[in-house]
This record gives C-alpha cells, structure tokens and sequence, in this order.
C-alpha cells in the first residue's frame, strides 16, 4: 500500500499539472458534455509490464468527482498482458475525461520504473544482489519514483543527501584523501548514519577498506576490475556496483559477487507503460 508521504507527493505535483493543463478549465469536454451525466469507464493495459500508481491515478479522478465508485481488479505490483483490465471506475462523464491524461501520466510513468525494475530483478536471478536505485529522479517525484521502483521488486538507495554519508572524488579532493575524509566526518553524524565511499581504483578500495566504511562503491570499473575488487574486500564490508549498468551487464556484474548494484536508468530514462482509458457504459 503507498504510503502517506508518497501520497502527499502526489498531490503536490496535481495542483502544478492541474494549472498547467486546465487552467480556466478543460472548453472541449465543459462544452461537449452534459454535466450531470455519469459513465462507466476502465483503465487497460496495452503492453506487458507491472503496475503502480493506481492509488495516485484515484487521487486524481476523485479530485474531479470526490465520489467516483473505484474498483481495482488488479494492484500495485501486478503483472500485466495486453488487453488486461487493470481498474474499473464509475463517475461524472466531465471528470473522467478532464481526469484522463492527467491520471495516465502519474500510472503510466510510475508503471514504466516498476517494470524496468523487474525486469532488473529477473537479470540477476540465481545471484544473491540487491538493485537499488539512485537519486536521478525527476525533480519532485522521489516519493513515487522511489515507490514504483519497490512495486517493481527492486530496492531504495539513500533518499536524498541527509539520510547517508557519501564520498565522492570532490569530497575526497576537498579533504586530501579517503582516509581524511572518513575521518573527518564520521564522529560528526549520527552513529546511525552509515558511511559510502567512492572508488575507481582497487588502491582506492583498499584505502576505503582500511577507513572501516560501511560500503564501498565500485564507481564505473570493469567487470575484471570488479571481481579483484570483491577478493580483496573479502567480504569485510558491504559492496555497491554502480556506472553504465545496463539491463544487459547486470547479470554479469552479479556475478563478481557485489552486494548492490546501483541503476540510475531505473528512473532517469523512464519508459512509459501504455495504458488506457476506454468509456465502457
């Protein structure tokens, strides 16, 4: 079930989408149709895929009608075929049509991660690795990225920049070396806070390694470099895969035995999932 946060989230980003798409109000349905008149009207899948969103595509037909009947056939998380009926709903004939694309946009978006995501996860079967996700999320949708991307069977990253050290090259030049740098902050925060660092080089892991960090990312290396990496780690801390990892790598970085591997295309470069909306009654 979404939660409360990513459900306000939604919201938010309603009241923006709502100014910019109606405006003074939607002149083709407001002069076409009648406006006490009620229909019946599904939403159906027209490609394979997950689903998730559908509490967020309610939210918006209900700020239109506050008393749409809405019955889902299907939930977040489900697997969907062509020609599957994912939501049936019944209200004022103005409100679905006003509703439509602006419903469509929020499922078929989030739709689009939760099956990307999957698909990630069917990859790395048989290899005991999570898929996380980044924070290359649209500006604004982190809450329903990030839940599309927990529909999908894939895993969180770090929310946002204070719920996670890490350390990157800049903070790394800026501090004068990895070592400095753990250093230098990890009595500054939270016990609780765990602490990332980045790494190009397997110097660089062993460097990291001998900081006691709670994770060491393998930042764009090979998947030769990657095995090395691991062997040297030996398992005394957690490791993150992450750079160009694409549907067709994944598999074979699993296989290196890295704990995470981290995919910012899970929702930097969304493809929708085609879903539709059809008057039925």
């Amino acid at each position: 079930m979404i939660d409360k946060k990513t459900l306000r989230s939604a919201e938010v980003l309603f009241d923006l989408g709502y100014a910019e798409d109606i405006g003074d109000g939607d002149i083709t349905t407001n002069n076409l149709v009648p406006p006490d008149t009620d229909r019946t009207a599904i939403l159906v899948a027209k490609e394979e895929g997950v689903i998730a969103g559908l509490a967020v595509a309610e939210m918006v037909f209900k700020k239109f009608d506050k008393n749409i009947e809405w019955k889902e056939i299907l939930s977040d998380g489900s697997k969907v075929k062509p020609g599957d009926i994912i939501v049936e709903f019944k209200g004022n004939y103005r409100a679905l049509l006003t509703g439509e694309r602006k419903a469509l946009n929020f499922l078929q978006r989030l739709s689009g991660i939760a099956t990307y995501a999957n698909k990630c996860m069917k990859e790395i079967e048989g290899h005991n690795v999570e898929i996380l996700d980044t924070r290359k999320t649209l500006p604004g949708y982190r809450y329903l990225d990030k839940y599309a991307v927990r529909m999908g069977g894939a895993s969180n990253h770090r929310f946002g920049l204070y719920d996670m050290v890490m350390i990157k090259d800049n903070h790394i030049q800026v501090a004068g070396s990895i070592r400095q740098a753990v250093e230098a902050i990890r009595f500054k925060v939270p016990k609780s806070i765990k602490i990332e660092v980045e790494t190009t080089t397997l110097e660089q892991v062993q460097e990291a390694l001998d900081a006691d960090v709670d994770i060491i990312m393998l930042d764009n290396m090979s998947s030769k470099m990657m095995k090395e990496a691991v062997e040297l780690i030996n398992k005394r801390t957690k490791i993150e895969a992450s750079g160009n990892m694409t549907l067709k790598r994944i598999r074979k970085v699993a296989a290196t035995g890295v704990n995470y591997i981290s995919i910012g295309a899970l929702t930097h470069s969304v493809k929708a999932l085609d879903i539709s909306q059809r008057i039925i009654d």
